[in-house]
């Protein structure tokens, strides 16, 4: 609504005997529509389209209700986290790593990619204990950064979800197969079909579709059903795990990490370096927890907790297991495929086979159901918000899970690990991963920054022009809390009354009141935050323009020397400015929940290492992540943007029109009208009477 139609609303008549006035909708209803008035007339319609993609979710003043059920313990989070992290990676990946990378130093790679994950770890149970909605980082990236990219995000995770989960029950079904010495997969392709495509498996992997189809339909049961299983294979898994523990520390022999044997770091720092950037895909699975808060008791105590407890877990297992698998053999003669296994067959002990074997698909089956229960509350969620097919929606009424979601995409990845191989489905893995920890990041700072709307701003009427504060004079006086002036007349004391207003006046994402006197006349004029989100995507570009330097600027760009440094320097200081500048603007510190420390530094230390990981993955990877990308945005602009519930919310009258009239009888009528944000005044009204006061009889 304009300047000139709010006057024409709010001036009185010409006899005096009514008076309008309009009072302000609240910050929800302003969300978009709000934004949209400010903009002039001959706004281009890209400008409304920019607005359109970067509205934020507004949340709901009870974030504890839903129509999810909340019954997860805090012990529960803790084994679904384990479970995620916890699984194929312990059996397969630790010996893979030692053999053709590390070498016994993966000990230390997993220490460092354990404090990597830890970075992502600490935005990821701010951002659960402080919106305890389902979505993990489609919701944390919706309320912070914008809706456009808030549905990429979710978009990338849950193709993340399908092939993280499909490549697992094929890695389980060749691991079981492996038992039986691939009469499986003999059989398959003799008696049932066998074909030569590229980018597919060689035959149609039953056995993984078979157990995707059985995990979904326990998972459709229920919340508590799904925990159950959950709980039964961790700790299976958690018992073999100790078994490895205590028995190959028996076994254990020093002389494997000793020069002999090639030494305790054969392959020297870069292979410890690289080793870490492998080990770093061992712990993704803790962002389980982060989308099981909806349906969590209490998530504020809960999900850091469990977070923390998780991802020591995980990476003590990791840690300790590396170090008995290279001390019990020699590390360069390990058995990639199954070197735990392998491990206690060549020392002697063929039975500890068979608990390994045990262990490892009780460990596989805990992913696969971390999988399974993080997908389909992400397609929930989006379609919750109308981004996404409200058919997804849908919770069932008895079970208090969407099973519509689990259903189908359950399904979907069934069908992902019936036809292609594991190492087609490992290709793709991870991108989306770090995509999603790299906007969890850079928001834990947008959102630190942020002012909170305040709190019955649709009940009051601010004034949209306020006096301005008059400056203080040579003698200052103000009212103390006993009711008596106090008047300031010495230098010394105007100077404490002149800090104490600025730091009233300093309000979060505004630049602190200690630089002001350096950067305020070039930072001071920006409204709050405004400076710390221009800050970040600076940042994040010129993370990944040095991490792109850094990764190519040699080999595949050829750079001369004198260029290559002269652009890592460029791109460093770049980085650094704009943490820098982060850091001189005010925080939030009042939240009562869980807090990720040093603020923007650890984000942005998380920020760096996982572009760092992302120029590590090969172009065919880029290329697939490009492909499903348009397939996202084709989704997206055909039917997410129409029927986004922010969009139809910025549709609804944000401005209600109050007319007073006095009538000769001294009561007095509110007519009260809702304005459109065009300008136009509904005529649909409602009449209320206030009968006439003492003081009007009086007067008459």
């Amino acid at each position: 609504m304009t300047d000139p139609q709010r006057a024409r609303l709010a001036s009185p008549t010409v006899n005096g005997s009514s008076v309008s006035a309009v009072t302000p909708s609240s910050p929800a209803g302003l969300s978009d529509s709000g934004a949209m008035a400010t903009c002039p007339r001959g706004c281009t319609p890209v400008v409304r389209l920019c607005q359109k993609l970067n509205r934020l979710k507004t949340l709901d003043e009870d974030m504890m209700t839903t129509s999810l059920k909340r019954c997860l313990s805090t012990l529960d989070l803790t084994l679904l986290g384990v479970g995620g992290m916890v699984g194929s990676g312990l059996y397969v990946l630790t010996g893979t790593v030692a053999k053709d990378i590390v070498g016994p130093a993966v000990v230390i790679s997993f220490l460092l990619a354990g404090i990597a994950s830890l970075l992502a770890a600490f935005c990821y149970a701010e951002f659960g204990a402080r919106i305890p909605k389902t979505g993990s980082a489609y919701m944390f990236t919706y309320v912070s950064m914008g809706e456009i990219w808030a549905f990429l995000i979710g978009w990338n995770v849950i193709l993340e979800n399908m092939i993280g989960g499909a490549a697992v029950a094929r890695a389980w079904s060749g691991y079981l197969d492996s038992i039986f010495n691939h009469r499986i997969q003999n059989f398959t392709e003799t008696h049932i079909i066998q074909w030569n495509t590229p980018f597919l498996a060689h035959y149609p992997d039953i056995l993984a579709a078979g157990i995707v189809i059985v995990a979904t339909l326990f998972i459709s049961f229920g919340v508590q059903v799904s925990s159950y299983l959950n709980h039964i294979f961790s700790v299976i898994s958690l018992c073999v795990i100790v078994f490895i523990l205590v028995f190959g520390f028996i076994l254990a022999d020093p002389v494997n990490w000793s020069q002999k044997e090639g030494g305790f770091a054969p392959f020297g720092l870069s292979g410890i370096l690289s080793g870490s950037a492998t080990c770093f895909f061992a712990f993704v699975g803790f962002d389980v927890i982060a989308s099981s808060t909806e349906e969590t008791k209490n998530p504020q105590k809960a999900v850091p907790i469990a977070t923390a407890i998780a991802l020591g877990l995980a990476a003590s297992a990791y840690i300790l297991v590396s170090t008995v698998l290279t001390l019990m053999v020699p590390w360069h003669t390990l058995d990639p495929n199954s070197a735990l296994a392998d491990a206690f067959f060549r020392r002697g002990y063929s039975w500890a086979g068979v608990v390994v074997a045990i262990g490892s698909i009780c460990g596989m089956n805990t992913v696969l159901l971390s999988n399974l229960f993080s997908l389909p509350r992400i397609v929930y969620a989006m379609a919750e918000d109308g981004l996404f097919f409200s058919l997804f929606a849908r919770v069932n009424p008895v079970t208090k899970v969407p099973v519509n979601a689990i259903l189908m995409f359950g399904v979907l990845m069934a069908l992902l690990s019936l036809i292609f191989d594991l190492e087609a489905l490992v290709q793709f893995l991870s991108i989306g991963t770090l995509l999603a920890y790299t906007f969890v990041a850079a928001s834990i700072i947008v959102l630190r920054h942020q002012p909170e709307k305040a709190k019955g701003a649709a009940s009051t009427s601010p004034n949209p022009n306020p006096d301005p504060e008059p400056a203080p004079t040579e003698s200052q006086t103000i009212m103390e809390d006993s009711g008596e002036l106090k008047q300031y007349e010495s230098f010394s004391d105007k100077l404490q009354l002149v800090d104490m207003q600025t730091r009233e006046r300093r309000g979060v994402g505004q630049l602190r009141a200690c630089f002001e006197p350096y950067l305020g006349r070039l930072l001071g004029g920006f409204g709050a935050g405004e400076v710390v989100a221009f800050c970040v995507t600076a940042m994040i570009v010129s993370a990944v323009s040095f991490c792109a330097v850094l990764e190519f600027g040699t080999n595949q760009l050829h750079l001369p020397v004198w260029s290559f440094a002269l652009l890592l320097l460029i791109f460093s200081l770049a980085y650094v400015l704009s943490l820098a500048l982060i850091w001189v603007h005010e925080q939030r510190s009042d939240s009562k929940t869980f807090q990720v420390p040093l603020v923007p530094l650890i984000p942005a230390a998380s920020i760096l290492f996982n572009v760092f990981l992302m120029m590590k993955l090969s172009k065919l990877t880029w290329v697939r992540f490009i492909v499903w990308l348009a397939i996202g945005l084709f989704v997206y602009f055909g039917y997410g943007v129409w029927h986004s519930k922010e969009g139809l919310r910025g549709q609804q009258p944000t401005d209600m029109a109050a007319r007073y009239v006095v009538l000769p009888s001294g009561s007095l009528v509110e007519t009260v009208q809702s304005v459109q944000p065009n300008g136009q005044v509904d005529s649909s009204h409602q009449n209320h009477v206030f009968p006439e006061t003492e003081e009007q009889r009086g007067k008459r």
